[in-house]
């Protein structure tokens, strides 16, 4: 059988967004719930068109920082959508921006700009004072760029306020156009080099599910704005002229009050924040009444956490939609829970492949056939994937299967063609079939928990970390009742939330635990 992934004709142009959005709609509103660092006059309300005149005014003050057309711009600062503004400048001159997610260290961040050799470097006098403290930035970049500030070898964004408009710069399709990076759960992190016409083919999905809504739904998003998924979201929704609130902070306490005064329609972040936020489901202000749609993308998110979400919504019939994904690839897999079905489902059955836009397929390990019991090596095909790491180009190719590409994840196909992820290849524990599965059982009989994370113990023994509300101690007879089916598990660690380590999708970094933990507990052995 032959398979044809449809090119994507047109190249996404980030630089371009706001401005063909405020063509359209340019009265659309932009709600954030912060100051922007480098632009703090623009206050927390703008439109679309205010949106789009002030990446073209960044954009004129980046030119005259000297940033021009092909160059790399590193964006390394606190985490606040000036990040997504300045991205979309960059790229509006037709330079590279490169994202660097502000949890990174200082070590990490000195290797990734000698790795691309002497960029631009937009940061701020919090990073220079504490991460960058002893790198040397000037010495590593072409210029080191910061929203306001008088420090020696810097150039203040403020001070070149009123620079002369320029015209936008329309790179190749092909030619790199942006940069992110993966989570660096060993080592340092990829960076992974997006083109226009790749951009354009993860939007393709996202654009065509937003197509069916057809109420003007408020849409509410609490992303990292270094992760390629703020740039797609922010492109469907700006285009369809739908109203976006954009959340910086996620605490609960902070999202009740502001989705209670703008009543988001459709409302999308990381799964860890989905459960952060199922202490909204009781709250007095309602914040979640009025969601028709739910949107996870970044990593399977647990049945019951979608369950009790679903049941916050007074509208008719609510949706959780779950797509499958890595920074590579964008999306690949989807499905979509109701009330009906979210607390029966199987988390680890994320859906059939996109059609017409992404092809799976599951490849044996070991020679043996994929099943739950022996899961194979997921590969998949798709005109949404990035064109190479930055610099690792033969670390890419190894990922490569002739067309195909490997995810890391391992998992099957059952006999109605759906996907299941049972873990990444790195995560397997032996005698475990499946980590996730492990967790989503526990966290569905065991409400006091917060958080599950299965991790292979100083002897590769399945040892399970439990976080708990307000950190209360782990009742020890009902977890064993939860996990007798489980009898492999080693006796649970008990940690508070904050010191999981975390990407800058708030991902656990599971390796990483691992490594702490096996630090924590061989001294007793």
């Amino acid at each position: 059988m032959v398979l044809h992934i449809p090119a994507s004709r047109n190249g996404l142009y980030l630089g371009m967004v706001p401005e063909r959005a405020a063509a359209k709609h340019p009265h659309s509103p932009v709600t954030l719930d912060h100051d922007m660092d480098a632009a703090p006059e623009a206050g927390r309300q703008l439109t679309v068109a205010q949106l789009a005149d002030l990446v073209d005014d960044m954009a004129a003050r980046l030119w005259a920082a000297g940033v021009r057309a092909g160059e790399h711009i590193a964006l390394y600062k606190a985490h606040n959508f000036d990040i997504y503004v300045l991205a979309c400048a960059a790229a509006r001159l037709g330079a590279v921006p490169a994202l660097l997610s502000p949890a990174l260290d200082g070590n990490t961040v000195v290797a990734l700009l000698k790795r691309l050799k002497r960029p631009h470097l937009v940061t701020d006098e919090g990073k220079l004072a504490n991460e960058l403290a002893d790198a040397r930035p000037a010495e590593l970049t072409s210029t080191v760029i910061v929203p306001d500030g008088s420090r020696e070898d810097t150039v203040s964004l403020a001070k070149l306020a009123g620079s002369p408009r320029r015209e936008p710069v329309l790179l190749a399709g092909d030619a790199p156009a942006l940069m992110t990076h993966t989570s660096g759960t060993t080592g340092i992190p990829k960076l992974v080099v997006h083109t226009a016409l790749s951009l354009r083919g993860r939007y393709r999905p996202q654009e065509q599910l937003v197509r069916l809504i057809r109420k003007p739904e408020t849409y509410a998003i609490h992303v990292s704005f270094v992760h390629s998924r703020m740039y797609m979201a922010m492109a469907v929704m700006l285009d369809r002229g739908k109203p976006v609130v954009v959340v910086e902070h996620g605490e609960p306490e902070n999202v009740a009050p502001l989705f209670a005064r703008h009543r988001p329609g459709i409302v999308e972040t990381h799964p860890n924040s989905f459960m952060e936020w199922e202490e909204l489901v009781d709250h007095p202000l309602k914040p979640l009444a009025n969601v028709k749609y739910y949107s996870g993308t970044f990593d399977a998110i647990h049945p019951p956490t979608i369950h009790r979400l679903l049941s916050a919504s007074k509208r008719r019939k609510p949706l959780f939609f779950q797509f499958y994904g890595q920074s590579e690839c964008g999306p690949l897999v989807a499905r979509w829970y109701s009330q009906k079905n979210a607390h029966k489902a199987n988390g680890r059955c994320l859906g059939y492949p996109l059609p017409g836009m992404t092809h799976v397929r599951v490849v044996p390990r070991d020679g043996q056939r994929p099943t739950k019991k022996t899961p194979g090596f997921i590969e998949v095909l798709t005109d949404g994937r990035a064109v190479n790491y930055f610099a690792e180009e033969e670390r890419y190719r190894k990922e490569l299967n002739g067309k195909w590409w490997r995810t890391g994840d391992v998992g099957y196909r059952d006999r109605l063609g759906r996907v299941h992820v049972l873990d990444r290849a790195v995560d397997v524990i032996p005698n475990v079939d499946s980590t996730l599965e492990v967790e989503d059982a526990v966290l569905g009989r065991m409400e006091e928990l917060i958080e599950l994370v299965l991790v292979p113990g100083p002897s590769k023994e399945p040892l399970p970390v439990v976080c708990t509300k307000d950190n209360v101690p782990l009742d020890l007879d009902r977890w064993r009742r939860a996990v007798a089916e489980f009898p492999q598990l080693a006796d649970p660690i008990q940690m508070p939330l904050a010191e999981l380590p975390r990407t800058a999708t708030m991902k656990v970094q599971r390796i990483e635990l691992a490594r702490r933990l096996k630090e924590r507990l061989e001294p007793q052995a």
